[in-house]
């Protein structure tokens, strides 16, 4: 019992910074490391605002900070240096892929397009059903009748995220625009959905912030080993 009421205040003091954040109040740009425990066993990372950087880590938190100054580099980037997150998966066992842009766009009353056609999955073993669980609680999966996947779910802090994808054959038509706009309206009203976007990959930054998503900060995510192939988000 008292490891559940631990994760869930460590869940809503992360959760409290990004719901913040989502709606334009950010930690105050004076350069500084706020470090909090994990919201949970799944998720520990580093989210880095401008100027002020947040690590969510069960790691001891002196560890964290003495690491970080131990580096030879600007301070305002030691939190996303190649450096401490290899020293962070050295420590945890834990594994990354990138690091992401970080994007969040407001609730939308009302139903997606009806001309996406989508239909949602309901096969808990499907491919993509799958490695979504991976990353999120609560998952949705939908696919369009124009070549594409729309996922939603709760990820970091218990925040709804979503994800798309198109296929190759079905790009350049701005499906991937309309389906993270269609995921504004699958979340609660009032609420707030995010979305992290490889900054490598521009088609997938064009298209979200062509649908309203803000940039916020970029995000770097450390999980649990996997089991066979890595998985996408």
């Amino acid at each position: 019992m008292a490891s559940a009421s631990r994760a869930s205040r460590a869940s809503a003091e992360l959760g409290t910074i990004l719901e913040a954040a989502a709606r334009g109040t950010f930690p105050p740009p004076d350069g500084a490391i706020t470090v909090v425990p994990q919201p949970g066993h799944r998720d520990a990372g580093v989210i880095a605002f401008t100027a002020h950087s947040v690590v969510f880590t069960d790691e001891d938190p002196a560890w964290v900070r003495a690491t970080l100054a131990a580096l030879d580099c600007d301070p305002l980037a030691a939190a996303m240096n190649a450096r401490f997150h290899a020293a962070l998966t050295d420590r945890t066992g834990r594994t990354t892929d990138t690091i992401d842009l970080l994007t969040a766009a407001t609730a939308r009353p009302g139903t997606p397009d009806p001309r996406l056609e989508l239909r949602e999955l309901d096969d808990p073993d499907h491919p993509r059903v799958a490695r979504a669980r991976e990353h999120r609680d609560d998952v949705r999966v939908w696919t369009s009748a124009g070549g594409g996947v729309l996922i939603t779910g709760r990820g970091v802090a218990g925040r709804w995220e979503t994800a798309v994808e198109v296929e190759e054959d079905a790009r350049h038509r701005g499906l991937g625009r309309a389906l993270a706009g269609a995921a504004r309206h699958l979340v609660p009203d009032g609420d707030v959905v995010w979305a992290q976007q490889a900054p490598g990959n521009a088609r997938a930054v064009r298209a979200f912030q062509a649908a309203g998503y803000r940039p916020v900060g970029s995000e770097a995510l450390f999980v649990p080993p996997r089991q066979g192939a890595l998985s996408t988000r």
